[in-house]
């Protein structure tokens, strides 16, 4: 089942619930954060950007999860084949950041110390700089200056009950915006020049124990049209629907279920940097994935824990529109990922 949600109103009922699951192709819910039943330190809002080219990337995160904040960002060559990630802690930032309850419009900033990030977003550019002292293996400043524009038309909203009581997943993915501008790390400088940016987008209250999968693409096809996928499971009851969506020309074309099939899960082992495929239920997404670099940067405390596996790689194979058109994709820079969290 795939329920498309056409109705504008409130995300959540009087009792913290939500009023509809399902997928949306805009920002037609509207979230508060008063709305919300459960305790301040169960909140989670963050902001991710994923800005990149076939030779490197930036991810910038703001992140409130109650009774934990971060300002995180990752720079990735995928020339000379390294990353480097780190993030800056704060407690119980609780509503602080002030997060924007829609992606339409609203500006997040934070500061932890002497790192700095700031995302405004004024309806028609986004603009997103800061810095980062002692971020680079020598202890080199990363700075960051991007602008994004050109929005699509639509894009992937779902809102995903947990089966408990006023827990909830209120999610967006805007693939294939257009991002130009520089970051910098020491003396190495990056530019980014009619480029793509990703933005994830999260509110919500979650359950203590989760793993789920995310998979992104966006990329330029040879007539010079945009195309994209936003794929992912395991997170809440997905009975109303899939996060499953293709992005061509800004318009969605949504997809049933997609399965993961990294090498040596069925035994506990996975092997991340083998192949991996992709199949669909409705068979209009079948892809092998030849993974470069996994972005691992495991946080285990125990009693909470994020052990992500982010894996850059290439994707081969062919995507269905709602039309029948067949988009091919051959060696397509994107990533996919499995993360297990605790918090």
């Amino acid at each position: 089942m795939q329920n498309h949600i056409l109705e504008k109103g409130k995300l959540l009922g009087p009792d913290g619930n939500l009023l509809q699951k399902g997928y949306a192709t805009n920002n037609i819910l509207e979230y508060d954060r008063k709305d919300i039943k459960a305790p301040k330190w169960r909140i989670k809002e963050w902001d991710y950007y994923y800005i990149g080219n076939d030779d490197f990337a930036l991810c910038l995160t703001i992140s409130d999860m109650g009774y934990i904040g971060a300002i995180s960002a990752t720079v990735i060559d995928f020339k000379e084949n390294w990353q480097i990630t780190k993030s800056a802690v704060d407690l119980f930032p609780m509503g602080k950041y002030k997060m924007p309850p829609s992606t339409k419009t609203g500006d997040a900033s934070a500061k932890i110390g002497k790192v700095q990030m700031t995302f405004e977003n004024d309806g028609k550019i986004r603009k997103l700089y800061g810095s980062y002292p002692k971020f680079g293996n020598d202890k080199e400043t990363l700075a960051f200056d991007i602008t994004i524009d050109e929005f699509p038309k639509e894009c992937m909203f779902i809102a995903t009950p947990f089966d408990k009581p006023g827990y909830f997943y209120y999610n967006a993915k805007i693939n294939c915006m257009r991002a130009s501008g520089t970051f910098s790390l020491g003396n190495r400088k990056y530019v980014f020049e009619n480029n793509l940016a990703t933005l994830d987008w999260g509110r919500g209250v979650w359950t203590y124990n989760n793993t789920w999968y995310w998979g992104s693409l966006q990329t330029r096809l040879r007539d010079g049209s945009t195309f994209g996928f936003n794929i992912g499971y395991g997170f809440g009851n997905t009975s109303a629907a899939s996060e499953n969506m293709l992005f061509y020309k800004g318009l969605s074309h949504k997809l049933e279920d997609v399965k993961f099939l990294i090498p040596g899960e069925d035994a506990g082992k996975e092997d991340y940097m083998s192949p991996w495929k992709f199949t669909s239920s409705d068979g209009r997404f079948e892809m092998d994935f030849t993974p470069i670099l996994d972005r691992y940067a495991p946080v285990d405390l125990k009693f909470m824990a994020m052990i992500p596996h982010q894996v850059f790689g290439k994707f081969s194979g062919k995507a269905i529109l709602d039309d029948g058109t067949v988009i091919e994709l051959k060696e397509t820079l994107g990533f996919a990922e499995k993360v297990h969290n605790k918090w």
